[in-house]
């Protein structure tokens, strides 16, 4: 199959992706393909409520109003984009190891990537795909009942003059065409079929390990991909409150460890929801800003 043109920009092969990708007793029971939504997640999330079945993936040419991260915005050119969901139900996977989930995702993608496109993508803990010190595309989970949607959304042949410029303390925006500059890119359906693959072998082993990121390997290939660990971060949690510190691991849960450094005028130890410099802190959900 010929590499893919940015400037024809051409549809998604469907067929191409589901015969890489359906077969009997796997994971993925249908694939299909939208010219416009709103939300890939938002039509999964409805779909989910009504019965849907674990399996099913939602690609979209064009979002608009694709979601990101505390309700923020995603949108791309029709067509420049691969943007997809995916729906699971991780039955007897006790709900504190779903964290998991975006980040078993994650290491699909980057996994993905650097086989299919040949880019040294690296993940920014909890759902950035990395190239270099650009975001290249992010990923979205979100429950419903016994039912996680994942969605994921890179960019493909977008242009410099088409990417968002970055908000207040973001990572710039790039693209798979940006960040390889004159080398052909890969269809998005062969990029589709490479990452719902290793979605599905990681899927299948963690899931079989009742969730254990240990047991399952899954915890070692995320780390090995993780460009937070051993980093110093600025944390920026929901409630508006912060930490800086050394990003250490991630715990059985998917939570991000990092031990706080000392900061002017912070808390003392044993004030309400502070820790003690020096001591590691989960972070379950926040901002997490890679410091130089």
């Amino acid at each position: 199959m010929e590499a893919e043109n940015h400037t024809s920009r051409q549809a998604l092969d469907v067929a191409a992706a589901r015969r890489a990708v359906l077969r009997p007793g796997g994971l993925w029971q249908a694939v299909e393909v939208t010219a416009v939504t709103g939300s890939t997640n938002a039509d999964l999330l409805a779909r989910a409520a009504g019965g849907a079945v674990e399996g099913t993936v939602l690609a979209a040419e064009e979002q608009q109003a694709g979601r990101g991260r505390l309700g923020r915005t995603w949108v791309s050119p029709p067509r420049a984009a691969l943007m997809f969901s995916l729906l699971l139900r991780p039955r007897g996977i006790p709900p504190a190891r779903r964290g998991w989930l975006p980040l078993l995702a994650g290491v699909a993608v980057a996994t993905a990537l650097r086989s299919a496109a040949a880019v040294d993508a690296q993940l920014k803990w909890p759902n950035d795909i990395l190239v270099g010190a650009a975001k290249l595309g992010g990923i979205l989970a979100e429950a419903a009942g016994d039912a996680v949607v994942i969605g994921i959304g890179l960019n493909v042949s977008t242009e410099a003059a088409e990417l968002p410029p970055p908000g207040p303390g973001a990572l710039p925006a790039t693209s798979l065409l940006l960040s390889s500059p004159g080398a052909a890119l890969p269809p998005r359906e062969a990029l589709l079929g490479e990452i719902l693959a290793g979605a599905e072998r990681w899927y299948q082993a963690w899931r079989q390990d009742g969730g254990d990121p240990e047991r399952s390997g899954l915890r070692a290939a995320y780390l090995g991909l993780c460009a937070t660990i051993d980093r110093s971060v600025r944390v920026e949690l929901p409630a508006g409150q912060g930490f800086s510190g050394l990003a250490v691991g991630v715990d059985p849960d998917g939570r991000l460890l990092v031990r706080e450094s000392p900061a002017p005028g912070s808390p003392g130890p044993g004030s309400p929801g502070s820790g003690s410099p020096g001591s590691v802190r989960a972070v379950a959900a926040g901002d997490v800003v890679h410091l130089r």
